[in-house]
């Protein structure tokens, strides 16, 4: 997979931030991705020394990319990226959890990309691991002779190489650092104001920038009374999944850190609050105790489970819209007939769900890092609600009821806040980075 191709400069172009730099500052913005349980799984190497360099350039000439130009090893010259799947920090509990892991890696690896085109270093060439999404060990690209971290898997490589810099790409680094700031989940309910059909149809465009370029992606928004009250009948009756399941639960509660400054100290997971809002002290404790896996196995024989579903599918009831993407690649079965959707009928071979590879994941990440940044300059929040999508009768049920195409891979609540959620804590942005 290749980008579309400038001629290569002979040297960098003048004003070019150093790479270095220009990677301490991206990394700084794409560290405030999200993640589900803010497990933070990415990985990233800089390939350095001359065997990495190599590796990196031939993994992308045997994908069919060029070679690079000449002197190439000077800094300020073409440069390599390795985006990778950090395995000690990855979710396993659901076979779900796969495509949730490579999807939080490509939000990050967006994020990283656009905020080092800002600076003027401009995606060249990628090519991604080949393989299924699904399942482990995950499929990762070979980088022999290097120093590449056993436990992570190498999902992608990128070649970098320098572009002018302009006024235009300032402002947008700076517009791309606000955002990611600014970027919550918020749990809270929303204001019930309709979202704008323009604002939506904006959302649903994609850039076709850094890692989500050629990404085939649906975007299907969901706003008329009856759609979003048959996803919330859907909430009501599986939400609870996300606490019965004992495997699964086990490991989200993991991740729950009994205080604000207690999640800050670990640099992952979140806090009650960031579950439920400002909390006081009696309802934290009551809370804690709830939730520990030994008295939610208990609590669940006595319909607990149901009950939190239930509360979380009165805060969805009301929401205003409901996002939900999918991987819309798929192969055409033998013989067609037309087939037809809520839109216009349209002729073609009928076709088989396509199950997803590492790229399609990692694409589908980066998209919805390009969607959610968007919302958050409208000034919207999203509210992902994953149990949908992670067990697959649920997944069947809401597709096949809402008739969303592909294979869903992500479905939240948007709207307008009524309420400050508190930021995430994150590792500093240097933790998953190495130099191989």
């Amino acid at each position: 997979m290749t980008t579309d191709r400038a001629p290569r400069p002979a040297a960098a172009p003048a004003g070019t931030v150093r790479f270095a730099d220009a990677l301490d500052t991206a990394a700084r913005i794409a560290v405030l991705s999200p993640s589900s349980h803010n497990c933070q799984p990415w990985a990233l190497a800089w390939a350095r020394g001359a065997e990495s360099r190599a590796a990196a350039a031939r993994l992308l000439e045997e994908g069919g990319n060029e070679p690079p130009s000449s002197g190439e090893g000077a800094d300020g010259t073409c440069q390599y990226l390795v985006l990778g799947l950090d395995g000690g920090r990855s979710l396993r509990a659901l076979p779900a959890h796969a495509v949730e892991m490579l999807l939080s890696c490509g939000l990050y690896g967006q994020l990283l990309l656009r905020a080092l085109d800002a600076q003027g270093w401009t995606v060249d060439a990628l090519r991604f691991a080949a393989g299924p999404a699904e399942g482990e060990p995950v499929p990762g690209l070979r980088l022999p002779g290097t120093d590449w971290p056993h436990a992570w898997a190498a999902l992608c490589v990128v070649q970098l190489r320098p572009t002018a810099g302009t006024a235009e790409r300032a402002g947008e680094l700076a517009a791309l650092r606000t955002a990611a700031r600014a970027r919550r989940t918020n749990r809270a309910p929303y204001r019930p104001h309709p979202v704008r059909p323009a604002l939506l149809d904006g959302l649903a465009t994609p850039s076709g920038r850094g890692a989500a370029r050629g990404a085939e992606v649906g975007v299907r928004h969901l706003t008329s009374g009856a759609d979003r009250a048959a996803f919330a009948d859907l909430v009501a009756r599986y939400g609870g999944r996300d606490f019965s399941h004992r495997t699964a639960w086990r490991e989200t509660h993991a991740y729950l850190r009994p205080t604000a400054a207690a999640a800050t100290a670990r640099g992952d997971g979140f806090a009650l609050d960031q579950l439920f809002g400002p909390l006081p002290w009696p309802r934290r404790q009551a809370l804690r105790v709830a939730l520990a896996p030994a008295t939610m196995r208990l609590l669940s024989h006595a319909g607990y489970d149901r009950l939190l579903a239930r509360r979380l599918a009165l805060v969805v009831r009301p929401t205003p819209a409901v996002v939900a993407m999918s991987f819309t690649r798929s192969e055409p079965t033998a013989g067609g007939t037309p087939t037809t959707g809520r839109g216009p009928t349209t002729e073609h071979a009928p076709t088989v769900e396509h199950a997803p590879t590492v790229e399609d994941a990692v694409k589908g990440g980066a998209r919805l890092a390009d969607y959610w940044l968007c919302a958050t300059r409208a000034g919207l929040v999203l509210h992902p609600v994953s149990v949908v999508l992670q067990h697959e009768d649920v997944r069947a049920a809401f597709q096949s009821r809402l008739d969303i195409p592909g294979r869903a891979f992500f479905v939240s609540r948007l709207g307008w806040p009524t309420t400050e959620f508190p930021r995430s804590p994150r590792r500093s942005a240097g933790a998953p980075i190495r130099w191989i």
